[in-house]
């Protein structure tokens, strides 16, 4: 099993970046937009946690820059009806934290968001991943950085914008910020939605 690759950045095309390896050997590896957005540019040094998924078309490889989220990931894979695209979907538009928080909760609205979960298929994805997810941490459970990006992505959503673009950009400005002011965080997610920065 391919457990990580790493070197350096040599092309990247959608959420598909290319690997090239001490050894002579590139690999095309499919990532989380929230890891796209912290791969360096091209020529950059990375290192990734992979799951290889083999099927009789072909084989595929994907990539996470935590362990934490890789586990996620696969653990994702264990519901019927949710395949690696699928899986891969829901961490880019949720982030991994979100997605085990949305499935230990019951939230089936954070999971309807994502393209190509329905009901029923929220439903079923926490029916049976439930008890799969309990051991894994949720990554500032309780903290006040989590709790300003919820109120931030709420806000967003009150005044119009969709799930998807408020999470990304109430996202955007923590990693950048690391503010814990909510009011700081929604002006800046304002701003960013807008084109002001």
């Amino acid at each position: 099993m391919i457990a990580a690759v790493r070197g350096t950045v040599s092309a990247r095309v959608g959420d598909l970046v290319t690997i090239a390896t001490a050894g002579g050997v590139s690999y095309e590896v499919a990532v989380p937009i929230s890891v796209l957005e912290r791969l360096p540019p091209a020529g950059g040094e990375v290192h990734l946690h992979t799951v290889p998924i083999v099927r009789e078309d072909g084989w595929s490889l994907f990539g996470f820059d935590t362990l934490e989220t890789r586990t996620v990931f696969q653990r994702l894979l264990g519901a019927s009806g949710v395949g690696p695209r699928l899986a891969l979907s829901l961490i880019s538009a949720l982030g991994s934290e979100r997605v085990v928080r949305a499935i230990k909760e019951g939230d089936l609205a954070a999971l309807c968001t994502v393209s190509g979960v329905g009901k029923k298929k929220a439903e079923r994805m926490i029916l049976e991943l439930k008890d799969r997810m309990r051991d894994l941490e949720v990554a500032g459970e309780g903290d006040s950085i989590d709790s300003t990006g919820d109120r931030a992505i709420k806000a967003l959503v009150k005044l119009g914008y969709g799930q998807l673009e408020a999470d990304g950009a109430v996202r955007s400005v923590l990693a950048s910020n690391g503010t814990t002011d909510t009011a700081e965080v929604l002006r800046e997610a304002l701003e960013l939605l807008s084109g002001g920065k």
